[in-house]
């Protein structure tokens, strides 16, 4: 008999196919188009490539590549891709996915020793339009010894946008196998690689030409910890200078976030590390869900040219807000007390 991940990993080949649906009248140049393939669902934006969404042969699911404006990619290219001119560190930072580093004591971030995989279990609905795509879908998070800690569904909805490359990621957590903690850790959460070009820091500490800033106006190096609406990270790839944003929703858990953003390149909205980046006493991040119970965590990502002023990124966050009936926010909000976690 095979093992549960093996079987939760036929699915994909079983619900992949025939999902995907369109308006007969869309053209192929008009739009958002999904193709679904035996591991993978092919997205273009107006004719043209912006990303896939990988669901078999992985630890877990991910997007590569990330496709910003022009066709640039926004995304470290190995360890999915030969390259010899990036840093081959943190194997498990493939390009843009969603993970954590201890969720009732499993480590489903890294892939060192007996790691937990997030096995894909099917999609739900898979739809192109003229506006926007989405794709939902559900997955199990399945520890090394095949047992079942938590599932998930996921709503990935991709806008047809002129100025910008834009798309939501939505992850609902469900205690569907008892009670979830996931752990006090910084290794997490909502996580891209990026480009490294982009990055702050080059090898052998070398000054970069990135930058970061965020919704409060801290910058580079600074960020790392630090509790904001959204950040954004830019630089210049390919001889452009692009950038990628990465919104938190007001109705997440702890939101405004913490964030892991470092200066080689990982950048990700973390709400549990609480003791490494707030020094607070151990596992005073833990969040737990009872059994049964779901919790839901929204993020928007913003694939832009320029930096964060020249891609009006404090604007579009409101726009956000907006667009997901909450009420915006004054621009020059008042600073989060960096002591006070809901």
């Amino acid at each position: 008999m095979f093992p549960k991940w093996i079987v939760l990993g036929l699915a994909p080949l079983l619900l992949a196919g025939g999902c995907a649906t369109r308006s007969p009248e869309l053209p192929a140049n008009v739009g958002v188009h999904l193709t679904p393939g035996p591991g993978s669902i092919k997205i273009e934006i107006a004719g043209q490539p912006f990303t896939e969404y990988h669901f078999t042969n992985t630890p877990r699911p991910y997007f590569y590549p990330l496709l910003g404006p022009g066709e640039v990619p926004l995304t470290r290219r190995w360890p999915l891709e030969p390259s010899t001119n990036e840093e081959h560190d943190h194997p498990h930072h493939r390009s843009l996915w969603f993970a954590h580093g201890e969720v009732n004591g499993r480590d489903f971030w890294s892939e060192e020793k007996q790691f937990g995989k997030i096995v894909h279990d099917g999609f739900t609905e898979l739809k192109s339009g003229r506006d926007s795509a989405v794709i939902r879908s559900r997955d199990s998070w399945v520890d090394a010894t095949g047992k079942v800690v938590c599932t998930d569904d996921r709503v990935m909805r991709v806008y047809n946008r002129v100025d910008v490359r834009m798309f939501d990621f939505e992850v609902t957590i469900h205690a569907s196998h008892g009670d979830v903690t996931f752990g006090d850790t910084k290794e997490g959460s909502m996580a891209l690689r990026i480009a490294e070009t982009m990055r702050l820091k080059q090898p052998k500490n070398q000054p970069g030409q990135g930058h970061i800033i965020n919704s409060e106006g801290v910058k580079d190096a600074a960020t790392w910890g630090k509790r904001a609406d959204w950040v954004d990270y830019s630089g210049p790839v390919n001889g452009r200078l692009l950038g990628i944003a990465m919104f938190d929703h007001p109705a997440n858990p702890r939101h405004p976030t913490t964030w892991h953003v470092r200066d080689y390149g990982l950048f990700a909205a973390n709400p549990f590390g609480l003791h490494d980046f707030e020094k607070r006493p151990a596992h005073a991040g833990d969040f737990k869900i009872p059994a049964g119970q779901s919790a839901t965590f929204r993020y928007r990502m913003i694939l832009h040219a320029g930096d964060e002023q020249q891609a009006g990124i404090a604007a579009k966050y409101q726009e956000y807000l907006q667009s997901t009936g909450v009420n915006p926010k004054p621009l020059a909000a008042a600073k989060v007390n960096p002591t006070t976690a809901k």
